[in-house]
């Protein structure tokens, strides 16, 4: 269970994403700098209780229309091996010191866990709250059978989503969406979807796809 310590950050993770983003290929802001405001998110626990999961959504109104972003991050207490080029950077936490932040996709115990939320085996938890599930994250799966996954074994960036390559009773990819639409539904053909809420900038709650799930080898995949 992770324990959500209301406390000070610094820089905060909207300072730290915003520079970020700018490098993605997922941007849509053309080099402009995004003005961010948090929108929503969940989270899921790490079975070992090292490492921090957090599927933020933030909403850039820099543009000529509001552009909503989905960042899955984790936090750990000592640098990834191995995945320097997918730390987003480093904050100050007031509890719990130095914490390493990294794009989670590329985070093993993530694609782990994603899978198992994804399957019905781990629980989506509220963003801001301890040991509170949020019923608003809906997962579902079509297939039976898997025990667990492994990966990434590799994670491909696309325009509008990113692909993490896992292996499972088979190969599958995890679409992670990281430009989300309200009102989106998964197309049909997918293997499975977590969906959920957030606010959008006339505060309304919306609900769109976050994560699609695929047979390894169909196109674009």
């Amino acid at each position: 269970m992770a324990i959500i310590h209301h406390t000070t950050l610094s820089p905060t993770k909207l300072e730290l994403l915003a520079p970020w983003l700018l490098n993605q290929p997922w941007y849509a802001g053309d080099g402009r700098a995004p003005e961010l405001t948090k929108a929503g998110g969940f989270r899921l626990d790490d079975p070992e209780g090292a490492v921090g999961m957090e599927f933020m959504v933030a909403t850039d109104t820099a543009g000529p229309e509001p552009v909503t972003y989905h960042v899955p991050f984790t936090y750990r207490g000592a640098p990834l091996g191995g995945a320097g080029h997918a730390l987003v950077g480093t904050l100050e936490h007031g509890v719990l010191g130095k914490r390493w932040v990294y794009d989670g996709t590329h985070d093993p115990v993530l694609a782990t866990q994603l899978f198992a939320c994804l399957t019905g085996t781990a629980a989506p938890q509220a963003q801001s709250e301890t040991d509170a599930l949020d019923p608003t994250v809906l997962p579902h799966f079509a297939e039976t059978g898997h025990e667990g996954a492994t990966g990434p074994e590799s994670v491909t960036q696309g325009e509008a989503a990113t692909d993490i390559h896992i292996q499972s009773s088979r190969p599958l990819v995890l679409r992670v969406h990281r430009v989300l639409t309200a009102g989106e539904e998964a197309a049909g053909g997918t293997l499975g979807h977590i969906s959920a809420t957030w606010t959008d900038t006339a505060g309304e709650k919306v609900r769109g796809v976050f994560v699609t799930a695929h047979e390894r080898g169909e196109p674009g995949r």
